[in-house]
């Protein structure tokens, strides 16, 4: 074999255990996505603090992620991997242990400052990838994201089915798959990069920079999809974080309830990332994604909006009440639980299977507007800036994941649930009328 055929295949073998760690540690973080929001209502909040204790984490990942990842090109991926994933570790063990709103914070900012396990894991994909096996190795680093957003909210719902709704075994769940994550990297990842960046070059270098993100928004073909990218994100960003407390209010859905609807809406992005969008995409092109995205999006999240308030079939006030009130030592009083749930009265299957079917035009969308966004926008580079765009696109989808729960939370605070999810729909569905004219192909 040529060495240029050898280029042209990827290395599997070599980026194996990368796939495996982003695997291990997003089973830990989607873990505890659906449960999160329930966990901080059992200490009186309201849905505007629960909106800025899910901003907390994107936040403090916004701030520590490039500041972790130039440190991985200064002194290596490996070292900086096993930093970010005890960090994480140890803020999933505050959240077991959390008796108080404050510790619940507290744990998301330890998470979200050492959360550049994932970019890291990107990096140390390119440093073992080719140009040409680069894509298929950055879209294996997104399939694993999909499965473990699947099987995290599966694992969520057998702990919580197992432990008779107990969120601290929950946490520790998500921990121990951390301390998995550790000593893979410790003991099965080798180093990727061969020769680490020169301090002083580290040091001149900047992560972010103005005069960049002004020029990324000054090219009308590139702009306008940045603009996408940040209220596609704020619109879904904060659908995620939020929903488990929609669903609760809603429908008097708990936590492990609210699991198995997380691991339906992966199983849909799996089949469509892994199956779907490349097929579409060739036969289609990726403006058609993108405009087909942003409808399906916003028709999901205004369908969500209009759910009827009809609790499940099985739901039981006092037992959601008392599986968010806890046990043992970790148990707070009912009377302190200041979200109010749904009556009794008038259950039935309504309003169930209506968020279910709202749910999937959400997931689809949902699943083919991050790729195809950055593709075009790929495309629609100089080739000597495609890294640097790329970059600013990420920049955009982070800073929309700390805003999109700041802004779902007010607004649910304000107005009652459906109004956030209403919001968000109405304005994808704006972007989605100019979205013909101003995405070009």
């Amino acid at each position: 074999m040529t060495n240029e055929t050898a280029n042209e295949k990827l290395n599997f073998k070599q980026i194996l255990p990368v796939l495996v760690i982003v695997l291990v540690d997003l089973m830990g973080l989607s873990i505890i996505i659906p449960l999160l929001p329930l966990y901080a209502a059992r200490f009186g909040t309201t849905p505007l603090v629960i909106g800025i204790l899910q901003a907390t984490y994107p936040m403090m990942q916004f701030i520590g992620a490039p500041i972790l990842g130039r440190l991985s090109d200064r002194f290596g991926r490996k070292p900086v991997l096993i930093a970010s994933q005890i960090g994480t570790l140890s803020g999933f063990i505050l959240l077991g242990f959390a008796g108080a709103l404050w510790l619940l914070f507290l744990s998301r900012v330890i998470d979200g400052l050492s959360g550049a396990n994932i970019a890291t894991a990107q990096a140390a994909i390119a440093d073992s990838t080719t140009e040409k096996t680069r894509t298929q190795g950055l879209g294996l680093i997104g399939a694993s994201f999909g499965v473990g957003f699947v099987l995290g909210p599966i694992i969520a719902f057998i702990v919580l089915a197992s432990t008779g709704q107990n969120y601290q075994a929950v946490a520790f769940a998500a921990a121990f798959f951390s301390f998995i994550s550790i000593l893979l990297t410790s003991f099965w990842f080798k180093e990727t990069v061969q020769q680490v960046e020169n301090p002083e070059a580290s040091r001149k270098r900047r992560v972010f920079s103005l005069d960049a993100l002004k020029h990324a928004f000054g090219q009308p073909a590139i702009g306008f999809l940045l603009l996408i990218m940040f209220f596609y994100r704020i619109a879904f960003g904060g659908y995620e974080q939020l929903f488990s407390l929609f669903t609760l209010t809603r429908l008097g859905m708990d936590a492990r309830d609210t699991s198995g609807l997380f691991a339906l809406a992966g199983i849909t992005i799996i089949v469509i990332q892994a199956g779907l969008i490349g097929r579409w995409s060739r036969k289609k092109g990726d403006r058609w994604l993108v405009i087909t995205g942003l409808g399906l999006l916003a028709l999901g999240l205004v369908g969500t909006s209009l759910t009827p308030a009809s609790p499940v079939p099985w739901f039981d006030k006092a037992r959601v009440l008392e599986s968010m009130a806890g046990q043992g030592e970790f148990r707070v009083s009912i009377q302190s639980i200041n979200i109010r749930l749904p009556e009794e009265a008038g259950k039935g299957w309504g309003g169930i299977l209506w968020l279910i079917m709202a749910s999937i035009p959400t997931a689809v969308g949902g699943a083919i507007l991050h790729p195809a966004i950055n593709s075009l926008i790929s495309k629609a580079s100089n080739p000597n800036e495609v890294g640097g765009m790329l970059g600013i696109s990420a920049a955009a989808f982070s800073a929309a994941n700390a805003i999109g729960p700041l802004v779902y939370g007010m607004l649910f605070h304000l107005f009652g649930g459906p109004v956030p999810f209403f919001t968000g729909g109405l304005i994808l569905a704006v972007l989605w009328v100019f979205a013909p004219k101003a995405v070009k192909t």
